[in-house]
């Protein structure tokens, strides 16, 4: 997230937010969060920012089970490995998350990406924990994270704060 709060800029890139992925995997918080993660929850906006589904296998972060949440089935469905696969979950955010926490087993399940998804968790308390990465930029405009959640605070409990390359400052929360 920009340090203005925006996920994305008024074009809907997110190019100025990912200057270091490549060298992400290879800190710390990336090889955590990576070892970590048994499914990942996925907005079909996330899903389709690779111009190639069949991307993702092999090359995706996250060689895990993936839950697209999407009011469409894609007519092909992506390549898929031993570990990645892919299931599209067209009945709400509860059941991909339900789905996703059954594959992960004792792993964390990750929310990943575009901030409706995000918003729908924080929204109906489905997170245990917030993890924000902040990049030194001013968006100025865009998509904001933490638009239209709740109209009282949420309280939040620091974890854990990193500096990581390119100026990525890492930001781990628990609900309280």
């Amino acid at each position: 997230m920009s340090l203005d709060g925006f996920i994305n800029d008024r074009k809907g890139s997110v190019e100025a937010l990912y200057p270091d992925l490549a060298d992400w995997r290879e800190t710390e918080t990336g090889r955590e969060s990576i070892q970590n993660t048994g499914a990942v929850v996925m907005g079909r906006n996330s899903y389709a920012m690779s111009e190639d589904p069949d991307w993702f296998a092999g090359n995706y972060e996250y060689q895990v089970p993936i839950f697209v949440l999407t009011h469409h089935v894609p007519k092909k469905k992506p390549k898929e490995t031993s570990q990645l696969t892919f299931t599209f979950v067209t009945d709400g955010l509860e059941s991909a998350v339900r789905q996703a926490k059954e594959a992960a087993g004792d792993k964390e399940v990750n929310i990943i990406g575009e901030a409706n998804t995000a918003q729908q968790c924080l929204k109906a308390g489905l997170a245990d924990e917030l993890h924000v990465d902040i990049m030194p930029v001013l968006l100025c405009s865009g998509l904001r994270l933490f638009e239209n959640i709740s109209a009282e605070q949420i309280q939040l409990e620091r974890i854990k704060i990193m500096e990581l390359p390119a100026g990525r400052t890492h930001l781990r929360f628990r609900f309280v």
